[in-house]
């Protein structure tokens, strides 16, 4: 898929960064998380914010933490203050508006029996293995619990994780999530994947990663190479929007693919973003062309702070309804939502027709 002629060239993102940045550091995926804008008055004067909104978005970054890379930014179109690229981690006054929500509505802390890992569904385990995200996504489920879970060094909690896991027998299938474990350096990753492995109960693993979405560059040889040698592995990734696959992120998922690593797609329904039938079209058809499976579509998490992003349930059923008239099988993904309490994830049309269905 070719990317859009009007993207933020390299040029302009170096000039926010510093001069004379060549296309082999542009290609590290090191120099890409060392040059993550952090300042969000840097990129609202790239886009020709007003005073007054640049006032309002560093109050949000002080409340929830702003950062992106400088390969995701470039992928903006600097001519729309709606784009959909640049509103999944451009800060929002909207979420600080609805502190009546809960900041954890699906119990993760109150289902964290050691630090690091989350035990809500009966035969698997969530274990967060870094804090440490590329980009500060602005629907992220534990944007307000992360904290929650420390920066702990993951090989400090690792021997609490493991004794867990062992003595817990009906544990089959262990998710490693953060943050994002692509974020850290490929032995600590392989030290961490392996202790899980050799855990006998442990049967498969799962990561969940935006790395080829975000920072492609990660993905690279010697990683896939590490990542083989933990199969069964499934990678989980999260492409939200057509423009997001890229040469580089189908570079990414293709080198994963071709180390025997299958990668599913986990889309979140965002308003503003791919809340409609044409362009969730174009990501589906887009993921099922770079031979990554649309295996879920979820309902946003009403955690605090993400509100503005969420969509009426009916009209996500309506767009479900049609993409499976219009879609091949392979296309079509699952639309799904996670529901407190529950000990698995509901499909969508399923929870709109329940007597305690979402509104």
């Amino acid at each position: 898929m070719k990317s859009v002629n009007y993207h933020l060239s390299k040029k302009r993102i170096f000039k926010q960064i510093r001069d004379n940045i060549s296309d082999r550091q542009w290609r590290d995926w090191r120099w890409q998380i060392e040059n993550r804008i952090t300042d969000v008055s840097r990129i609202a004067h790239l886009f020709s914010f007003p005073p007054r909104q640049q006032v309002a978005l560093k109050a949000v970054a002080e409340h929830y933490p702003f950062c992106v890379t400088p390969y995701y930014l470039s992928l903006c179109n600097p001519n729309d203050k709606r784009d959909p690229i640049m509103r999944q981690f451009m800060p929002d006054r909207r979420e600080l508006l609805n502190k009546n929500t809960l900041p954890d509505p699906l119990g993760e802390e109150k289902y964290s029996p050691v630090p690091g890992l989350i035990h809500r569904y009966r035969n698997r385990v969530v274990v967060i293995i870094t804090t440490n995200c590329a980009v500060r996504c602005r629907h992220c489920t534990r944007k307000n619990s992360l904290p929650c879970f420390g920066e702990n060094d993951i090989e400090t909690n690792l021997p609490q994780i493991v004794k867990y896991i062992r003595r817990i027998k009906k544990i089959r299938e262990v998710i490693i999530s953060g943050g994002d474990p692509l974020l850290l350096e490929t032995p600590v990753l392989d030290r961490v994947m392996g202790e899980l492995t050799a855990i006998k109960n442990v049967e498969v693993l799962r990561l969940g990663t935006r790395a080829p979405v975000v920072l492609p560059m990660r993905i690279d040889s010697k990683l896939c190479a590490c990542l083989t040698e933990h199969r069964p592995l499934w990678i989980n990734t999260q492409f939200n929007h057509p423009r997001e696959i890229t040469p580089e992120a189908e570079q990414a998922c293709r080198l994963l693919q071709e180390a025997g690593l299958p990668v599913s797609n986990q889309a979140v329904l965002l308003r503003g973003v791919n809340d409609s039938f044409s362009v969730l079209t174009a990501l589906c058809n887009g993921l099922q062309h770079i031979m990554v499976r649309p295996y879920y579509v979820f309902q946003c998490d009403g955690v605090r702070g993400t509100r503005h992003f969420g969509v009426p349930p009916g009209k996500a059923v309506n767009v479900s309804r049609r993409l499976r008239s219009s879609l091949g099988g392979l296309s079509m993904p699952l639309f799904v939502v996670d529901i407190p309490g529950r000990k698995s994830k509901v499909p969508l049309e399923m929870a709109c027709c329940s007597p305690g269905k979402q509104s």
